[in-house]
Formats: C-alpha cells, structure tokens, sequence
C-alpha cells in the first residue's frame, strides 16, 4: 500500500498543472439498470458504465505498481442494499517505469441492488457518487453525482435492448477456477493449473493479475507453458508473497476469445513445464550457446585461480607419447564434463524442491567455501613440494613418465568447482534457456557447456601437432610448478576473503584454524617419509590427528554472521537492493543502475575495480543523479534470484540501467567497461 499511495502522489504532482487545464472530464459516467421496473425484495443489476477517453485509463481493484480503484458511494433509499463492485478482467497497461492493472475504452463495474421486501409500488430514485482516478502521462481524480430512475411494480424481463451488453459485461466476470492451482517459488515463481481441458486448448496467451499488491513482480515479463495435464505461467515473485497466491489467470486462444478464472493457489509442487515459446531460443541454438559460452568461460576472470593447475596440466603433456597424452587429455575433460553436469543437477534437484537458487549456489554455503579454500590449499602445499599423493606428479623426467589421468581428471574437477560461479557472454542466454526448461533438456546444455569449457586442454592432449608445440620437459618443470603455488595460495585467500563475507570473523578464524591443521598434517606426512619406520609411524598418526582437527573445524566456519556490508563498490554512493525501493526510485523518475553481484565473482569484482572506478563514471553518476542499487548475491537472497530469473539469467554478474520513462531496462555486458557504463548513462 506504501508504494502505491508513494505512486500516486508523485503522479498527482506531476497532474497538478494539467488539472489547471483540463475542461472536461476524461471519464463519461452514467448508471444502467438491467431493467426499468422490479418487484419488491428484487434484485436489479446495475453498470456504472465508464467511457474513457483514448490514451487514458482507470483501475482495476488491484491497481498494480500505482493508482487507485474506481469507488461508488450510494445513497439509496431505507432498506435497498448495493452489493460489492463486481470487476471484470484487467488487462496489463506499462506506464512509464510501473506496470498498471486497468481499463481502456469502455467499461462497464456491475452492482447488484436489492429493493426491500416492503417496498411501496411506486417510483423511486437510486443516488450514488462515483470516484476515480484516470491516467495517461498524469493522473486526474475525477468523480460524477449520478442517479438512476426505477419503478417499483410487477417483476419485469430486461430490457432488451441491452441484454447483449449486459451478457458482455458478466462474460468479462471472472469465475472460480474448477481446477486446483498451487506455485512453487524458486528462482521464480511457477504458477500451475491442473487441468487437460486447459492444456488441450493451447491458449496463445496468458497474463496473471494479483488480487494483492506486491504477490508479484508486475513489469516481470510472464511466460506461458504447456503440460500434458495443465498449463503454467512464469512469474517473478513480489516482495509480499507468502504461502497463498490469489487472483485471475485470463487466457487468450488462438481465436481471441478470452476466459478468465479466479485462481486460489497454495505452494505445491509443479511439473516440468515447456517455457521454450517464451524463451527466445530453442534448444539447438541454447546447446551452441552453452559450448561457446563454455569455451569462452576459460577467459573469463573467474578462471583466473585455476589457471594454475591449467597452465600445469598443459605442460604435463609435453615429451609425452599420443596414447598417453590422449589419456589425460581425456580425462582432463572427463573431469570438466562430469563436474559441470554434476552442479547442473544439483541446480535442477534444488530448485525443483522450491529453494530458490541459481548457477554458484555453491559458494553462497559459508562451509562450501571453507572446504574449496582448504582443498585449493592444499593443491598449492602439493605443488610447493611439502608434500606428494601418489598420484600426483612430482615433476622432471618423472612428469612425463607417471600416469596421470586421475591427476588430469581431478584438474578438470577443480577447474570447474572454482570457474563455475560465473557466467561468460552467450553462456547466461544458455543456462537461462535451460534452466526454465524440463530436467532432461537441461542437462543436455549443462553438457554442451562442460563440453565446451573442457575443448581446449581436451585438444592438446588429442592433438599431436599441437603436442609438439610445447616445449620438451627437463628440470624446469620442477622450479615451473613451485612457482605455480603461488596463484593458488592467491586463490585460497581470496576465498577465505569471501567466506569472511558470508560468516563473519567467527567464520574466518576457524577456517584459519582448519588451514593451520591442514598445513601441519601435510608438513609432518612429507617430512617423515623418508624417516626410520618408527618415525614414519608417528608422522602418519601426527597427519591423521591434523586431518580430524581440520574436519572438526570446518563446519565451525559456517556458524557466524555475515559481514553488514559484503560489496562496496568504488566510491558511488549505493544503496542495497529491493524490489520495493526499485519501484520507489521508479516512481520518483529517477535512472536507476542495479549491479547484481556476489563477493565469490571475480568477474563482478574485476568489473567493478575496471569499469566503475574512473573518475568519469562517478561523475556521470552523480551528474544524472542516478540510484545505484547493490543487489548483493553472496549469500542466498531469493529477491535477487528473481531479478535475475526475471531477466533469463541464473548467476552474476548482471547489470540493469533503468532510464527514466523506460519501459524496460537496458541489459548491460557481462564483462563491463567504462564506455558502455557511459554510454547507457547517455554521457
């Protein structure tokens, strides 16, 4: 209610020089009754008929983002009772930045007026004042004093020559939907009908309206989806959602005929539903965007903390023979594929089960990324030489000579674990197709896209021409991979950085604690293995009591608090995002910059030391005076995976610029520069 009281005065302002202008009312008012004369304790329908003027409209009794439904206060004789208005069907109306819900034309709101039982024969006249608020660039209150002439005497047909009218108006009153309807609100709202009537119909449109303000997002784009025993309707899922969603669902068929039915919908669960006549792309061109965007991935600066093992991988292959190097590189792949359709699952299972999550929910679990910041420790322990697996390489001549497909398989692995939480141009178009998909669809493009990001480390190893390319192995590959340590105690740190975000200092502290147990058990495995046996003995039990005191610390990193303020970006002033202070800002025609973001992206965090940072973007921000709204995805936050969802994307980054009067935002570059910043700022 806050925000559309905040709307409409903000319009009301924005009439107040208009009013002044204005010579006749942009709504013609008057009431018709169904029949002239009626018995006593009768009831006659009444249409308080509203003839807009082009280009303007009034409002259903949910208004939408703004504005105020038409009201009717009568004044009717001892003993008459009005019902309730009953409202037809609304149809969606884009003002500026808001979405209205409203009427366009003519308009009849029906009212059902009972005479009293000991009503006198005679005639007698119904009064009422009618009030509404008419919108086109402004808003205009309007009201009308109205009376309506009828007969009390013998009960009367209708008349008939407004039968048909009257016979339109209540085909545009909504019914009580027969079929059970129930949501499930992931990482967005999927609203579904169980019904083959509905589904074997095929209706070419469909369009949801809340009886609440607030249940959704309502600029939100809405998909229509088909099942074989129902139909569904995508949505972007409003601040006010809870356990109910009430309102009309108007169907359009393919021959313009329009059914609308009262919806009263409890969370359940919804099948797999087909969104691909509203997603954009289909599936053959979904599965080569998840391969481009796939290969793509390994320039992206999320992959800089792997490119380590990845740099390490490729020199292995070298002096190798082609079987052997077919091996790995198969294996190198097998691990990237597996890994990525593994998290693709998971994406799929979660979201299924109604939790509202998207591409790098991983690292958004405090004790995932404790677990990832000791596992990429210890890789950098094991290239450093202070300790060696089994199967690890050890460098050299032994480099070449060690089979190594499980360590090229666990590289792929890592690859993945770490470079997955962002996305790659084409890659967001993939995974969004996908993820409003069935099960099985995507995961065809989760494949592509391991598929795609495996290629070409995969290549080298099934390439003799470009195995001989890489220079032949010696000792310098022994000073090549301490020296690749480096970037992964880098890369631990930056994710014990990220965890400090999500879990506070208690969090930092024990996971601080879990490294120093992980760095004693892997200093006292390698130096006692070339001791007495004896010695040999206490360093494995020494190693193993290291390992307990590193598991029991690990989930003590996910027990504290966030940080109060994970993201700061450069010296723009910003405010957190809601959806609620969107609409605000909106409403006030103010430009809007949303960067959705998250502590563990290094792509958001590069972005924004790169392209936000320069003293001319600050400024153009602050010349234009525009909101910058920090939609902060470190931790799970389902606000913000509907704006994302809204938008076809499933993980950060994502950048909206909202110009004032705009209907829609411009969707800015995944891999952001200061010239396209300016650029949508207009500068």
């Amino acid at each position: 209610m806050a925000r559309m009281i905040l709307g409409l005065f903000l319009l009301l302002g924005l009439a107040g020089p208009a009013l002044a202008q204005t010579e006749a009312p942009k709504v013609q008012a008057k009431l018709i009754a169904e029949q002239g004369e009626i018995a006593p304790g009768q009831t006659v329908t009444v249409a308080l008929e509203e003839n807009i003027a082009p280009g303007w409209h009034t409002y259903w009794i949910n208004p939408g983002d703004a504005g105020a439904p038409a009201t009717i206060d009568w004044s009717l004789p001892p003993g008459w009772r009005a019902s309730a208005i009953e409202w037809p069907y609304p149809k969606r109306l884009p003002t500026g930045p808001l979405m209205d819900y409203g009427y366009e034309g003519t308009v009849w709101l029906l009212v059902n007026i009972t005479a009293p039982a000991n009503a006198a024969p005679g005639p007698v006249t119904l009064k009422a004042s009618a009030h509404w608020l008419v919108c086109k660039q402004v808003c205009i209150p309007e009201d009308a004093d109205l009376s309506l002439p009828l007969t009390i005497g013998e009960a009367a047909a209708p008349y008939a020559t407004i039968k048909d009218e009257f016979d339109a108006a209540r085909a545009k009153l909504p019914v009580v939907s027969p079929w059970p309807a129930h949501f499930s609100n992931g990482a967005a709202l999927d609203l579904y009908i169980a019904s083959p009537a509905l589904a074997a119909a095929k209706p070419k449109d469909a369009a949801f309206f809340p009886y609440t303000e607030d249940m959704i997002v309502g600029r939100a784009a809405q998909q229509l989806a088909l099942a074989k025993n129902g139909i569904g309707l995508r949505l972007a899922a409003g601040p006010k959602l809870k356990n109910a969603l009430h309102g009309v669902l108007v169907l359009t068929s393919a021959d313009g005929s329009v059914k609308a039915l009262e919806i009263d919908a409890k969370p359940g669960p919804v099948p797999d539903l087909d969104f691909a006549s509203g997603a954009g792309i289909g599936i053959a061109l979904a599965l080569l965007f998840a391969f481009i965007g796939g290969l793509i991935l390994n320039l992206m600066p999320c992959v800089l903390p792997v490119l380590a093992m990845k740099a390490l991988a490729v020199a292995s292959k070298a002096g190798k023979d082609a079987p052997e190097a077919a091996r790995e590189g198969l294996a190198y792949g097998a691990g990237a594929v597996l890994s990525f359709v593994a998290l693709g699952g998971a994406v799929v299972a979660l979201r299924a089960g109604g939790d509202a999550i998207g591409w790098g929910f991983q690292l958004q679990e405090p004790i995932a990324v404790a677990a990832f910041a000791l596992l990429i420790f210890a890789v950098g322990l094991n290239l450093s030489g202070v300790f060696e697996i089994p199967w690890g390489v050890t460098g050299g001549d032994a480099l070449t000579k060690k089979g190594g497909a499980l360590g090229a398989f666990f590289t792929g692995v890592l690859a993945v674990a770490v470079a997955a939480p962002c996305t790659a141009p084409f890659m967001a178009a993939a995974l969004g197709y996908a993820l409003a998909q069935s099960a099985g669809i995507a995961m065809l493009v989760f494949l592509a896209l391991g598929i795609g990001f495996a290629a070409p480390f995969a290549a080298i190893g099934l390439s003799p021409p470009l195995l001989r390319l890489l220079p032949k192995p010696g000792a310098w590959m022994i000073r090549f991979k301490q020296a690749l340590a480096f970037p992964m105690y880098a890369a631990a740190a930056w994710l014990i950085w990220v965890l400090s975000q999500e879990a506070g200092a208690n969090g930092l502290i024990a996971a601080l604690a879990a490294m120093t147990a992980l760095a004693f058990a892997a200093w006292v495995w390698g130096a006692s293995r070339n001791a007495k046996p004896h010695w040999r003995a206490i360093g494995t039990v020494a190693a193993i009591a290291g390992l307990i005191a590193m598991f029991a610390l690990l989930p003590l990193a996910g027990n504290g608090k966030p940080a109060k303020t994970a993201i700061a970006t450069s010296a723009i002033p910003s405010e957190p995002y809601s959806q609620t202070r969107l609409a605000q800002l909106r409403a006030q025609n103010r430009p809007v910059f949303v960067d959705a973001t998250a502590a563990w992206c290094i792509t958001c965090l590069v972005n924004e030391r790169v392209a936000f940072s320069g003293d001319d973007v600050r400024a153009a921000f602050a010349r234009k005076h525009v909101a910058f709204l920090i939609a902060d995805w470190t931790n799970r936050n389902p606000e913000i995976t509907a704006l994302l969802a809204a938008h076809g994307r499933s993980g950060v980054p994502l950048y909206l610029y909202y110009a004032p009067g705009a209907a829609n935002p411009v969707i800015l570059s995944q891999v952001l520069t200061e010239s396209e910043i300016m650029k949508a700022l207009g500068s």
